[in-house]
């Protein structure tokens, strides 16, 4: 039986401002664990955020540099989960009114030929979680809250990527992009790239996509390549087997080559969303907007199609 692979991504993106997105902390790498932190990204009682403009200002030069349109009124809402690196037991992130929707990157399309376009369903803002080292030595699990605050970028596509060459090739784009536009430095050893992997498989010709997994936190292209060969292969073995896939989370282990169940997958109302009552909405206006606009620098796919028309350069 032939079987259809079925992508879609969530990159997330750390931004290259200065300070975090609601304190004056320094978004710089490293340090020692727990020295960039204040009581506003540690989450301590009665502190209050505040927007960093500059955030704001990556969003939408993302947002017109990957097609999007433009929200002129969004606003941020409060996702509730308890995780050892989230010190609030939420985050402040944007569902129902996110900056940036309906965009798209175009890539070859591995399956048909050609070029195709993968649809970004939407971009939002939200704040970055610590992380958390396992030290197997002691047993025990230690907490860095540095990169608590650090301004995300999620850029959410749509289930349009149809191979594990195909996302590579549009996370190789988005990084450009966002390099070009000098919004994120995207350095994927150091996290500030970062994809999480949604694949189902389907029946060619099937109407019906199948039940999807998710892969988190996959931080370089190969893993992403080898994650995605990986979960379709294990999925059409189930399916051949007479087996269910199940909808989960998963952990990605590239060094042997596996994916491990990590915990059932939520849904938007297992995570309570509501407004953030700390933060007013943003209105944005025309002319923000086309400033931005006018500050735009020539795209990678631009500069690659003059190069090639003005000194006639091969592919």
């Amino acid at each position: 039986m032939d079987y259809v692979t079925v992508c879609g991504l969530e990159v997330h993106t750390e931004l290259a401002t200065k300070t975090k997105i609601f304190c004056n902390c320094t978004t710089e790498f490293g340090g020692e664990p727990n020295t960039h932190v204040c009581e506003i990204c540690s989450g301590m009682p009665g502190t209050l955020p505040v927007v960093n403009k500059r955030v704001v200002e990556f969003a939408v030069r993302t947002g017109l540099a990957l097609n999007c349109e433009i929200t002129r009124y969004n606003k941020f809402d409060r996702k509730n989960y308890f995780y050892p690196d989230l010190p609030k037991a939420y985050q402040i992130s944007q569902l129902y009114l996110p900056i940036c929707r309906n965009g798209w990157v175009e890539i070859n399309d591995s399956v048909n030929g050609g070029k195709k376009k993968v649809r970004i369903h939407e971009i939002h803002m939200e704040e970055d979680a610590g992380k958390l080292v396992h030290d197997d030595w002691t047993d025990c699990t230690l907490v860095n809250y540095n990169r608590c605050g650090v301004p995300l970028l999620e850029i959410v596509s749509e289930p349009d990527i149809a191979s594990a060459d195909e996302a590579v090739e549009y996370v190789e784009k988005l990084r450009a992009i966002l390099q070009f536009c000098g919004v994120s430095d995207c350095k994927m050893q150091e996290g500030s790239l970062r994809a999480d992997v949604n694949v189902s498989v389907m029946e060619k010709g099937a109407k019906e996509f199948g039940t999807r997994t998710e892969m988190k936190n996959i931080n370089s292209f190969k893993a992403i390549h080898n994650a995605i060969e990986a979960e379709t292969e294990r999925q059409i073995e189930l399916i051949e087997d007479g087996e269910k896939v199940v909808q989960e989370t998963r952990r990605w282990d590239d060094s042997k080559g596996v994916s491990t169940s990590m915990r059932s997958k939520e849904d938007a109302q297992d995570y309570k969303y509501f407004p953030e009552p700390d933060l007013p909405p943003i209105k944005l206006s025309e002319e923000y907007i086309e400033g931005i606009r006018s500050t735009l620098p020539e795209l990678p796919e631009a500069k690659k199609a003059r190069y090639i028309s003005d000194y006639s350069l091969t592919e």
